[in-house]
């Protein structure tokens, strides 16, 4: 099994190996065009972002400065709209449904390491890295993630969700919920 199969399976994996590292560096030189592409310069944008994404609907917004680590394994349905500054790391896929409202500075991770330094770094001869693993993570339609929120790896937000600003979701939450908090617990019922 290559280390992207590792990856998106969800085993432990080598983020710095020779495949990963090419599929990476793709992404960088896209998003450098896109991030200093002018906004009104739309078609050229939607071809960076189909470029770039593993599948991207109509209508998707995408502000800049957006950041990600490999871009394919991000899916988008149509009519989301993410704002400036957000990160998301795509170590495993990142599916976010139609109609979604993604505020400023929201992280999306779906990476993950070993929490002893011992299972963690790894020698290879001269060389070090870190032990990764990954879990997917999946946004509803009609999801509102508010600023400056952190959505952990292996989290799945319903359909309907507002989640509040500034928090740290940990776990999955259910259709048609407010949740907010750190750890983000679902509030009431909308």
């Amino acid at each position: 099994m290559t280390e992207k199969e590792k990856m998106i399976h969800g085993d432990f994996y080598d983020s710095r190996d020779r495949e990963l590292l090419k599929i990476y560096h793709k992404a960088r030189k896209l998003l450098k065009k896109y991030n200093n592409l002018n906004s009104d310069l739309l078609q050229e944008r939607e071809v960076i972002l189909g470029t770039l994404l593993g599948s991207i609907g109509t209508g998707v917004w995408i502000e800049t400065p957006f950041m990600c680590d490999y871009g394919e394994n991000i899916f988008i349905g149509e009519n989301t709209f993410i704002n400036t500054n957000c990160m998301f790391m795509d170590n495993n896929k990142i599916t976010i449904g139609k109609n979604g409202l993604i505020a400023p500075n929201v992280q999306i991770y779906t990476a993950s390491h070993p929490l002893k330094a011992s299972e963690r770094i790894m020698k290879n001869g001269d060389n070090t890295y870190y032990l990764t693993s990954s879990k997917s993570v999946t946004i509803g339609d009609n999801v509102w993630i508010g600023g400056n929120s952190v959505i952990l790896p292996g989290v799945k937000i319903g359909d309907n969700v507002t989640i509040g600003a500034g928090s740290v979701v940990t776990k999955n939450i259910p259709n048609n919920v407010l949740a907010f908090g750190n750890p983000c617990k679902v509030i009431r019922n909308l």
